[in-house]
């Protein structure tokens, strides 16, 4: 198992699906911002408009509000900092201030989210989603028909926004592919990408995936234990097995709530895979963990 990147979420929104709210004042984003460093996160993800479904949109100088000065803290304190945002004038505000990533739930503006990065020499992360948040009508409801292919329709999709960032100047070692776990997806289309996620590696960009405490994960729980579906607070366990499979099959960057909780699945992994490799040198038997 490769080593992969651990990016905090830190939502600064009062309407976010997991933990809206918690974080709306600086000082408690701040502490929010420490916490994230101290349990490891490689990259904090800073977020100030909710991707929930049905969420409403948050124009450009409210989101910067809401921000205040937490990019300049972030850069300050964190390994690498990313800024959740689908507009080119927060994009803008957040590189200039020393923010590395832009993380964008939406394919819409990948040319000129391309162009900024590009100045700016920041990566960019392109999420596939049909549509806007605000559109979308509930959580993992997506129509099981929506897609042929859902792993084919979503790279050919995404690899399209990709062609318009690559001309508008971005370097192709500057992009990240996120599949949009959830996004105008259903839980079985979440659940597919997934499983075949060594087919979105294979395209040669880093893959990003965002599986922490989502619907999804509450959906195919419950369909496959026969038990009602765990409320977000209560989806730590899928979530952990989510991160660790696409960790294994070739995740490059985990969006994830729960940094040390996955730090220490991880590394657990980690270790089963070395020794079972060490047993197969020995025995001559398969070495796959």
């Amino acid at each position: 198992m490769d080593v992969v990147r651990l990016m905090g979420i830190l939502n600064v929104t009062p309407d976010s699906f997991y933990d809206g709210g918690a974080y709306g004042d600086e000082a408690r984003a701040r502490a929010r911002l420490a916490e994230l460093v101290r349990e490891g996160a490689d990259i904090v993800d800073v977020g100030a408009e909710s991707t929930r479904p049905g969420a409403p949109e948050v124009d450009a100088r409210e989101q910067l509000a809401r921000l205040g000065s937490l990019v300049e803290r972030a850069v300050a304190t964190a390994p690498s900092v990313s800024v959740d945002t689908t507009l080119p004038e927060v994009a803008e505000h957040v590189l200039r201030a020393g923010a590395h990533m832009v993380n964008s739930v939406s394919l819409e503006p990948a040319a000129e989210l391309g162009r900024l990065c590009a100045r700016h020499g920041a990566t960019l992360v392109l999420t596939h989603c049909r549509g806007r948040m605000s559109a979308m009508t509930g959580f993992s409801t997506c129509a099981e028909d929506a897609y042929g292919d859902v792993v084919a329709d979503v790279r050919r999709e995404w690899e399209a926004a990709a062609a318009r960032a690559l001309g508008a100047g971005l370097a192709p070692t500057a992009l990240v592919m996120d599949p949009g776990l959830g996004f105008t997806k259903s839980a079985a289309h979440s659940l597919e990408l997934c499983a075949r996620l060594d087919e979105l590696v294979a395209m040669g960009y880093p893959i990003l995936v965002g599986p922490s405490r989502k619907s999804y994960l509450a959906r195919v729980v419950a369909d496959e234990a026969g038990i009602a579906a765990p409320a977000p607070a209560d989806r730590l366990g899928a979530s952990l097995a989510a991160a660790l499979f696409c960790a294994a099959r070739g995740a490059s960057i985990l969006r994830i709530h729960d940094v040390a909780a996955t730090r220490q699945a991880l590394a657990y992994a980690r270790a089963l895979a070395r020794v079972r490799r060490s047993a197969a040198a020995t025995t001559g038997g398969p070495a796959d963990a």
